[in-house]
Parts: structure tokens; sequence; C-alpha cells
């Protein structure tokens, strides 16, 4: 194989269009998924294919992860032990900041350097360029990624130790949910009193109580009935339990936290790990016995 400018593991729903950002701002890519089908189409737009993580870590200097789950990313790191020519790992993940010191350790005992790069802003975030793009880890190393990143959205250099942008991505998407969670006792309410949803998020919107659940999420997937914003139950859930975990960790209550933790398990167990996060909705629905359509 050739090496390339770049590498990119996990190619899944936002890792494929943040590669796909790379190959069209001209940079050459190696990627892999164990997805066949999530290649595919990457190969068609230019991207070299790897059969393995270690292979792509042979074929370039940095590569980036987006992968679901802390244990994937820390098998991964596991897997680039004696990798040929990889420097420096970027992950795109949510791992939280303990997965993130892990991976970090990992890396370190063969020489590549982490640098950990969660972003926020969904599918259409990524497709577009604009997500927000949070970075820790050495100054150094960072400068030399700071311009590729750009090509993903707005960068924010958090600090320099492991896990720091990871706490910075867990607050972010506890504050996502707890919205949606609020928002959906607050419309539910409003429709089983006999008001309109889409005005409700209208005037909600024009005032003091404006959020991105009904700035976005709403008007998107709750009030058509589609629940298909692009964020699986299952991922928030996880997100928002390693922000839990990293609270108690640093000694600071989450009450308001566990009660949103607690909504993603119910609303996880009704309509499965796999539904869309909106489904948070779908819950206060049934319980109220109204639709919020509009």
């Amino acid at each position: 194989m050739k090496t390339t400018d770049y590498g990119f593991i996990g190619v899944g729903r936002m890792g494929a269009h943040m590669a796909r950002r790379l190959l069209k701002a001209g940079i050459t890519l190696t990627v892999y998924d164990t997805s066949k089908e999530a290649v595919a189409q990457l190969e068609k737009d230019g991207a070299q294919v790897a059969s393995s993580a270690l292979e792509v870590a042979n074929n370039t200097e940095v590569a980036f992860l987006s992968l679901p789950t802390p244990d994937i990313v820390q098998k991964v790191c596991e897997g680039l032990a004696g990798a040929k020519m990889l420097k420096v790992v970027a992950d795109c993940s949510t791992t939280g900041p303990q997965g993130a010191r892990v991976a970090a350790a990992q890396l370190a005992q063969n020489g590549i350097v982490y640098i950990d790069a969660p972003v926020s802003g969904g599918i259409a975030g990524a497709r577009d360029g604009t997500l927000a793009v949070m970075v820790s880890g050495k100054r150094a190393a960072f400068d030399g990624l700071e311009s590729v990143l750009k090509n993903f959205g707005k960068v924010f250099y958090v600090g320099e130790g492991a896990g720091q942008a990871q706490v910075m991505k867990l607050a972010n998407n506890l504050l996502a949910a707890a919205v949606i969670v609020l928002s959906s006792e607050a419309i539910a309410m409003g429709v089983k009193a006999g008001l309109n949803p889409r005005q409700m998020c209208e005037i909600i919107n024009a005032g003091s109580g404006r959020n991105s659940a009904t700035q976005d999420k709403f008007p998107r997937s709750v009030l058509p009935g589609t629940f298909d914003f692009g964020f699986a139950t299952g991922l928030s859930y996880k997100d928002v339990r390693l922000c839990l975990q990293e609270a108690d960790a640093q000694g600071v209550p989450m009450i308001a936290g566990a009660a949103v933790f607690q909504m993603l398990g119910v609303t996880k167990a009704r309509f499965g790990a796999d539904s869309d996060f909106t489904s948070i909705a779908r819950v206060y629905e049934e319980w109220a016995g109204i639709e919020m359509r509009g």
C-alpha cells in the first residue's frame, strides 16, 4: 500500500463525513472500518482502504479515530503496538477522561502521541464542516494538527492534559440530553393543556427558554414524528454515564444529571439503544397520552 497524509479508523455515521471532508481538501487518506459497506463509498471517493487498524498505522504518521465506545478505542490502541510509521493518534471519539488517559498511556509505550479531539455538532456538522472540535494534548502535536482539524469545524484547544477535552465533551453532551428531557416535559404539558407544540417552540425560542432542543431537534425530528436526528439513545446514555462518573471522581454532585441519565435509561429500555435520542419525547408522549406534532 502507498503511504498517505493521514489515516482514519472508524468511518461510520460521523467518521465517514469527516474523512470525506479531508478527501475533498485534497488530503490523501487510508481508512479502515469493520464494516465493508462503510469503506466502500470512501474508496470510490479516493481513499485507500486498509484491512486492519494496524495497516493504517503502517501507512501514515497521523491517524484519526472515530469509534463508538471506550472499550473499542482501547482495543484499537492496544492493536497499534508495533506500528511502523504512526506517530500521532487524534481520537475524535467520546471515550471519557479516564478512557483518554488509558489510551494515552497505551500509545506512549509505543512512542505514539495521543491527542484527545472529541467533536460535537452531529451528522450535519460532520458533513458540513461545522463541528465544535475540542482538543487536549501536547501543544506541539496540536500545533501540527490544527490546520487539518479545521476541516472539521471550529477548533478549541483546552489544555495539555489527556482527557481534558473529554471532560468538555461530556459537559456538552449532558446539556444536549438535558434540554431534550426538559423540553419534552414542558411541551407535553402544554399539548395536554391544548397548546400547539410548534407554536410553543416558536414562543420558547423567542424568549428566555430557548435551547438547542426547541430550536433544532424538535422542529427537525419530534414535531414531524420522525425521531431521526442522528444520535443513538445508547450513545447518549453512555456519554451521560461517563459524565456522572467523572463528576463523582471530582466530587461534584449531579442531581439533575442523574435524572437525565434515568430518562435515557427509560428511553433505551422502551425503544432500544439504537433508537434516536429524541425518542425521549416519545416516552413523554406515551405518559401524557398525546402526540407532539405540528
